[in-house]
């Protein structure tokens, strides 16, 4: 059992649980049913030899993290596989049900998973803000299998979100030898380009308002609205550059090679986050949203809802 704290979270919670489950229970001094299942939590852990790990955070202490969780009421566990929330439990619950949850996860007689990959690894220390090792990892990865493009992607991306730009164009480079590209290096080859674009824009301080005052004094100035866009898109303005296409792609589709489309297309792409790798049982269960005692309290998640909406109102655009 580990006391944790801000500090060592991301060490003792989300890296530790990339290779074995994390059972986090939030408790507080003062919590009568607290005092009852913190023992026998400890007792449970014991017994199943290294099957998970238990940590115990301090609602009171620790109120950040007990924000981050969604906590309501303690005691609350919380199962954390592979660095997200899977499952978890409110109230002090027997011997036996817990054990019961805790099978669902990590039965017995079956092996835990193996070793996360080291692009898993690298998505870890970039989610804990250790840009650097990230990258690291990453590249020790491509070079021990070029063809790693799940692998390649990320490191990609990351380069992009560091602002290496030149390493990131070069990393992306073997990717060019995709016929058609895949989609989601096309989109990062734009968001590249677009940032690339933003960077000469920057010099004229007065750029974004020439934009605007053209835009104003032509609706059908393309080029206005398409430099405008890409800005927009470079600052992280996503919404408002898909605004500026789709603006573009009403009055004509086919204007400059359909070059608004592809640059909405890659930005949804790059808004739509990855498959979570958890299990079936963990279905919409996030942080915020995990099934607690059999009632689920997941909502729909607003990006999601973002990007359905941009996908219809392009659709409708095209139609």
């Amino acid at each position: 059992m580990i006391n944790v704290t801000v500090q060592n979270f991301e060490t003792e919670v989300i890296a530790a649980s990339m290779t074995t489950p994390v059972l986090v229970d939030f408790w507080a001094p003062w919590c009568g049913p607290c005092k009852v299942i913190g023992p026998l939590l400890e007792k449970i852990e014991e017994e199943y030899a290294g099957r998970f790990r238990l940590v115990k955070i301090d609602s009171d202490e620790e109120q950040q993290l007990a924000a981050a969780f969604g906590i309501r009421s303690i005691p609350t566990c919380i199962l954390v596989v592979n660095g997200q929330p899977v499952d978890g439990f409110q109230g002090a619950l027997p011997e036996g049900k817990i054990k019961e949850f805790l099978d669902k996860h990590v039965p017995a007689g079956e092996p835990l998973d193996a070793e996360p990959s080291e692009a898993e690894q690298a998505l870890a220390l970039a989610e804990a803000g250790d840009t650097d090792a990230a990258l690291h990892k990453l590249h020790e990865a491509l070079a021990l299998d070029p063809s790693n493009d799940d692998a390649r992607y990320d490191y990609v991306r990351l380069l992009v979100q560091a602002g290496h730009l030149e390493e990131a164009e070069a990393a992306l480079q073997p990717t060019r030898k995709y016929i058609p590209a895949q989609l989601r290096f096309e989109a990062l080859s734009q968001w590249i380009s677009a940032l690339n674009f933003a960077a000469t824009v920057a010099e004229d301080a007065g750029a974004m308002a020439e934009f605007d005052a053209k835009i104003a004094a032509n609706k059908r100035d393309f080029d206005a609205r398409f430099g405008k866009a890409r800005v927009l898109m470079a600052v992280g303005e996503w919404t408002a550059s898909m605004d500026e296409l789709l603006e573009i792609i009403m009055r004509d589709k086919k204007w400059n090679d359909e070059a608004p489309r592809k640059v909405f297309v890659a930005i949804l792409e790059l808004l739509t986050p990855p498959k979570p790798k958890a299990s079936a049982e963990a279905g919409n269960k996030s942080a915020g949203g995990i099934e607690l005692s059999g009632n689920s309290v997941a909502a729909q998640d607003p990006q999601a809802q973002l990007i359905a909406t941009y996908r219809r109102r392009l659709s409708m655009v095209l139609n």
